[in-house]
């Protein structure tokens, strides 16, 4: 069913063009490119513009031949670095980079397989509704993309998002929210040798806080963790001020609430301890999403694995993804496995026969929808 040289030389030629968050241009103009081959009318939106990106998302509506609702299928255009000058390389079912970058499978196999999905469709005058197909800039670093994408222009009832890990036939239907914290803790500086007592260290302050801060996993809905420390500028000066990068995740709104309450309370008393000062501040990244095990879209989802061969697992996943954005719009969206292994790794890999069997779910998908 599946063109496996075509689809395979398509991937090859994706991962290859430099795409990093906000420099997607070549990739942008490239997809619109195919899907104009195809006979489709992409469009781009401003969410570059708002951005200070190079491009905005591409979105493309392919009219169906049948009265079904309207599927949105996505996947990003950007990667994580080192994603410049990537080299693939085939080893039997097995593509991976050279290990100098990443591959760029994350989301290369995502697009290559909607791309098969389409062609395949056409070739094979397969009935389906409309499909909606939306490649996003940005993801990497915020979903950003899809948080500023034209809705406008998408009426889909249901979303497939192409862009997870695991078996095929796995969907992410489980996802947590995100908080982004930043805490400056503020010390006093002195000379370190001749008045330390003079001073406060903020690296102190930090210490205590995070020592006695609830970290990792906290529960099975809830995660947090300490990313990002800056600060110091030299050994004999008593560190005045610390930058800290954090986030908390979790499924659950008040969980969520009251993990950033705790690392907050943890800076605010241990720079009280010690005579400091923080500032904490919290911003919501993206919400959470759960579908429910009896919602219509599950039931396409395992009608199709039943009629393709493959065995539904519905999954729950600790990372966000665009799918957080487009449910947050009340588009009822997955997150699909494509087979990607070992991502924003220089040992990324995918197998040609998952990404194969990936396209063969989608388009029993699209036939399923009612």
């Amino acid at each position: 069913m599946v063109n496996r040289d075509r689809m395979v030389n398509e991937f090859l030629e994706l991962v290859r063009i430099d795409s990093l968050s906000l420099k997607e241009r070549q990739m942008c103009d490239t997809l619109k490119q195919k899907l104009k081959a195809l006979g489709y009318e992409p469009v781009e939106d401003n969410a570059g513009q708002k951005l200070g990106g190079q491009c905005g998302n591409v979105i493309c509506t392919v009219k169906g031949n049948k009265a079904v609702p309207a599927v949105l299928i996505t996947a990003h255009m950007d990667t994580v670095v080192p994603g410049t000058g990537k080299k693939p390389v085939i080893d039997g079912d097995i593509i991976k980079s050279d290990g100098t970058t990443i591959l760029g499978g994350d989301d290369g196999a995502g697009i290559a397989i909607i791309l098969e999905t389409l062609k395949l469709i056409r070739e094979q005058n397969i009935e389906h509704g409309d499909i909606q197909v939306a490649f996003t800039i940005a993801e990497e670093i915020g979903l950003l993309g899809a948080k500023h994408m034209d809705f406008s222009k998408i009426y889909a009832k249901y979303g497939f998002v192409l862009d997870s890990d695991g078996k095929i036939g796995c969907a992410a239907v489980k996802a947590p929210s995100q908080n982004k914290i930043n805490a400056v803790v503020k010390g006093k500086a002195a000379h370190a040798g001749m008045e330390p007592e003079n001073g406060i260290s903020a690296f102190s302050i930090m210490s205590d806080a995070i020592s006695s801060m609830k970290l990792g996993r906290i529960d099975e809905e809830t995660t947090a963790n300490i990313g990002i420390i800056q600060g110091g500028v030299a050994t004999n000066i008593v560190c005045d001020r610390v930058i800290i990068n954090a986030e908390a995740r979790s499924r659950n709104a008040e969980k969520l609430q009251a993990q950033t309450e705790h690392m907050r309370e943890c800076f605010q008393k241990a720079a009280e301890k010690w005579g400091g000062q923080v500032e904490f501040t919290s911003e919501n990244e993206y919400p959470a999403f759960n579908i429910e095990a009896d919602a219509q879209i599950i039931k396409i989802m395992q009608k199709a694995a039943d009629d393709s061969g493959f065995t539904f697992e519905a999954v729950t996943t600790g990372g966000g993804s665009d799918t957080n954005i487009i449910n947050s719009k009340g588009i009822q969206a997955v997150d699909l496995s494509v087979g990607m292994t070992k991502v924003h790794s220089v040992n990324e890999q995918i197998s040609i026969t998952d990404m194969e069997n990936a396209v063969v779910f989608l388009i029993s998908i699209l036939k399923n929808i009612n």
